[in-house]
């Protein structure tokens, strides 16, 4: 047959990253991730899969981040028992990462489902529970990079250093289709090979096609050595402790919080004036550590980076929700790390309402924001934000340093993709909003590859020449919508200019015709009885 490939996630987005290659030699998953960003996009996750679980023969996973392994459990959970194929570092950060994502799960929904007891609305049922982790971990079986293996006969596999997080990869697939070997390589999500606590990424040449991410495809980045990336962050801890103090780090738990405590004891040790204790409020972080001391050796260095972390005097762990809760005592000078990145869940979300609204307080941003999520608005300047259905002025400084990212630039991807070459057939772009794609597609043109931008859903035929269409997106969500905020951000947007409005208004005549001309506007509600979409931040 002719080889199919489907992009069922991370098409228009940058999450949810999930593709399903069908061969004669069988029916592959190349990542299986949670969808975050607007609520639109993160009901996905609640709807039962676009294909048959318990028909998938393999899955190959390139690394641990929840957007490209966070619905493994649920895909075991709905019939699948073949092999999970990764690298041993991603294996290892699996273990607690869907662990912790499990948690979450049945944490967030219980919350959800007394808010929606109050609303008379149906209860709703965790994508998974803490049960369906283990099983799923059974099914992992490690590789090793640069090894090739052979699955199923006629499919070759080979792991290739991707740079972005501790065991990353980008994959490579020869398959045997109609008498000929095509070669596919998936990126990953690609490193920009600066990062200094991470191996360059590497990975075959001479292939047919190319799915490489877009994250950053519209955009340059500086990516400075390690001295001057402290030096920057210098900068930043000396303006928050003149602001008056504290800082919080909204953070990605895996790789980034690691990096960024590292430095930040690094500033201290260098500058005196600007150290303070740190506070690591974040379970998923804490027991991620452990894995990057096991497994952080870099072969480019010859060390483990991450080793001064097994010993730091002020550094803090906050395992237990009340731990947390006492930083709200603290006034002394203070550094916050928590999750989660995009200020979508976890416990970061407790502290902006805590200190969000305080004048001597600076937020400081240091990955990627994905549309819709509390901490793209932050960016976007805000002056009021809701908060599990509360409305927070935004009084803090509001920062962002963007040399911490684990995403190649647009130079970086397209520096790597040239050291691919030649590549003989397509170049296909996912993971990235649509900007990122159509700017990127047409860089690539000029340099003369020929570029496809799958939707959610779209699927291509394979051949050694090239990729064409076959299918059209299923109609799971909008064309465009994962990329800009849905109509949930446009409620939220409203009630806050809403409240602000009938503040600002003289009289409560005024106020009360106000709501009347509103009210006359609105049919009358029905009560809705489904089940509601993933619970994230209003």
């Amino acid at each position: 047959m002719t080889p199919i490939l489907t992009f069922h996630g991370a098409a228009e987005c940058v999450t949810g990253s999930c593709m399903l290659l069908e061969t004669d030699q069988g029916r592959f998953l190349i990542d299986c991730g949670m969808f975050q960003g607007p609520k639109t996009l993160k009901a996905l996750n609640y709807e039962p899969f676009p294909f048959d679980a318990s028909s998938i023969d393999a899955v190959f996973l390139t690394h641990a981040h929840i957007d490209h392994s966070g619905l493994l459990p649920k895909l075991v959970r709905a019939g699948y028992r073949g092999p999970i194929h990764a690298t041993r570092g991603t294996r290892d950060l699996c273990e607690v990462m869907l662990a912790d994502s499990a948690e979450i799960q049945e944490s967030e929904v219980s919350q959800l489902n007394r808010r929606n007891a109050r609303r008379n609305i149906k209860v709703v049922e965790p994508i998974y529970t803490t049960a369906d982790v283990d099983p799923t971990l059974r099914l992992f079986e490690t590789v090793k990079f640069r090894e090739p293996f052979q699955p199923k006969p006629g499919l070759e596999v080979t792991y290739w250093p991707a740079g972005h997080l501790l065991g990353a990869a980008s994959i490579e697939m020869k398959v045997e289709a109609d008498g000929e070997e095509i070669r596919l390589l998936f990126s990953g999500d690609l490193g920009s090979g600066r990062q200094p606590f991470l191996p360059t990424p590497d990975g075959p040449t001479g292939v047919d096609h190319v799915v490489l991410e877009s994250t950053y495809g519209d955009r340059e980045r500086i990516d400075p050595d390690l001295d001057a990336r402290r030096e920057a962050l210098a900068e930043e801890l000396r303006l928050a402790k003149a602001a008056g103090g504290p800082l919080l780090m909204p953070t990605f738990a895996v790789g980034r919080a690691q990096e960024l405590i590292l430095d930040l004891l690094a500033v201290m040790e260098a500058w005196p004036e600007l150290a303070g204790e740190i506070f690591l409020d974040s379970p998923l972080a804490i027991e991620a550590t452990d894995v990057f001391l096991r497994r952080g050796w870099n072969p480019d260095t010859g060390d483990n980076p991450y080793e001064s972390l097994r010993h730091a005097g002020r550094l803090h762990h906050l395992m237990r929700p009340w731990e947390s809760d006492g930083l709200e005592r603290l006034r002394d000078w203070h550094v916050v790390l928590a999750g989660s990145g995009m200020c979508d869940a976890g416990r970061i979300r407790r502290h902006l309402k805590r200190l969000l609204w305080r004048k001597e307080t600076t937020v400081l941003i240091t990955g990627f924001q994905a549309a819709g999520t509390l901490g793209r608005f932050l960016l976007e300047g805000r002056s009021t934000i809701r908060i599990q259905g509360e409305d927070i002025h935004v009084g803090a400084r509001i920062r962002s340093l963007d040399s911490y990212s684990g995403h190649a630039d647009a130079t970086g991807l397209v520096s790597w993709l040239e050291a691919r070459k030649p590549v003989g057939g397509h170049v296909l772009l996912d993971h990235g909003e649509p900007d990122a794609v159509s700017v990127l597609a047409a860089r690539l043109g000029a340099a003369g590859y020929r570029t496809r931008s799958p939707e959610i859903d779209q699927a291509f035929a394979l051949s050694k020449a090239g990729v064409e269409p076959v299918r059209a997106g299923s109609g799971r969500i909008a064309p465009g919508q994962a990329a800009r905020p849905d109509w949930h951000n446009d409620r939220a947007a409203f009630l806050v200019s809403l409240n602000e409005t009938l503040q600002a208004l003289p009289t409560d005549v005024e106020r009360t015709a106000l709501l009347e001309r509103l009210a006359g506007g609105l049919s009358a509600p029905g009560r809705a009885g489904r089940p509601g979409p993933a619970p994230a931040t209003d």
